[in-house]
């Protein structure tokens, strides 16, 4: 008897992305408020590293325990830690941008993923992308644009690094697809988990940084909500292809004009207002594309 299910896969595929999105907004958004409470904006990579070991924590108690899996077997999966250190480059490549441009040119070069995420696709997964989901993807960047208003750009080679970020950040997801089933998700979140825990351990030495009690909440809500993002990153991959969901990625800049008039009383701009309903619109055409084709309900 073949087996329901009360969405498609490509539905699947499209609500972990939303939920993923929305999870590594709340995620970022309770890292920047102690960012702020700091006075510190170094203070991130302490952050990351305190968030890394809490979460990695969590992930290992779950491996342990609830699916009582070897732990040093899955250390011993390779292509595991093939996608843990593209994680890694990716947050390298990332940061350096964020520390030597300004924020709103490194997340307008960054949000470029969906471009390279739809070309990967094609070009090395056979996915087959129609022109409609390139002109949703397009459309979705315009509205990334919009929303960030990037003025006075002016280019030089350190803008490579948001992009190369965005590169790794395809590769991590084409490598996913590669790997993921519905049994493995927790594995490879662990070592990647446990490798980005250990690349801003290291670079954590190099920065001062004053922890206090105060933190904590948000240090442990942070957490849960990074290893509920990562379980999501990796299970939209597996459920659906990547060109379908790549719109969707666009969602965390909505997420994140909520999440910084809600917690950080940062006041939306029109211009956020307006891309902010560019990028909806984009991901929405896509479902109702998808819908009308058939290939989800």
């Amino acid at each position: 008897m073949k087996r329901k299910y009360i969405f498609s896969v490509g539905t699947l595929g499209i609500i972990f992305m939303l939920l993923g999105q929305l999870s590594f907004s709340i995620n970022d958004t309770l890292v920047k408020e102690i960012v702020i409470d700091s006075k510190n904006n170094m203070s991130v990579i302490n952050i990351i590293f305190l968030r890394g070991l809490i979460t990695t924590s969590f992930i290992f108690l779950y491996l342990k325990f609830y699916e009582r899996k070897n732990i040093l077997d899955i250390f011993k999966i390779k292509k595991y830690h093939q996608r843990g250190i593209y994680e890694v480059l990716t947050a390298i490549c990332f940061f350096t941008g964020l520390i030597l441009l300004p924020i709103a040119e490194v997340y307008t070069l960054l949000m470029t993923n969906p471009f390279f995420v739809t070309i990967f696709a094609f070009l090395f997964l056979k996915e087959k992308v129609g022109m409609r989901r390139w002109t949703a993807v397009i459309f979705g960047f315009i509205g990334v644009i919009i929303v960030i208003n990037p003025q006075n750009i002016n280019f030089n080679f350190l803008f490579i690094f948001p992009i190369i970020a965005a590169v790794f950040l395809t590769i991590r997801d084409i490598a996913t697809k590669g790997i993921a089933t519905k049994t493995n998700s927790f594995e490879i979140i662990f070592i990647t988990s446990v490798l980005m825990t250990l690349s801003s351990g290291i670079g954590s030495l190099f920065f001062e940084f004053t922890f206090r009690i105060e933190y904590l909440p948000n240090l442990f809500t942070s957490s849960i909500f990074l290893t509920v993002a990562y379980i999501f990153s990796v299970l939209t991959i597996f459920y659906a292809p990547l060109s379908l969901t790549a719109s969707s990625r666009y969602s965390v800049i909505v997420f994140g004009i909520i999440f910084g008039y809600l917690i950080l009383n940062e006041i939306p701009s029109t211009n956020m207002i307006i891309g902010a309903t560019i990028i909806s619109l984009s991901g929405l055409f896509v479902i109702n594309r998808q819908k009308k084709l058939g290939k989800i309900d």
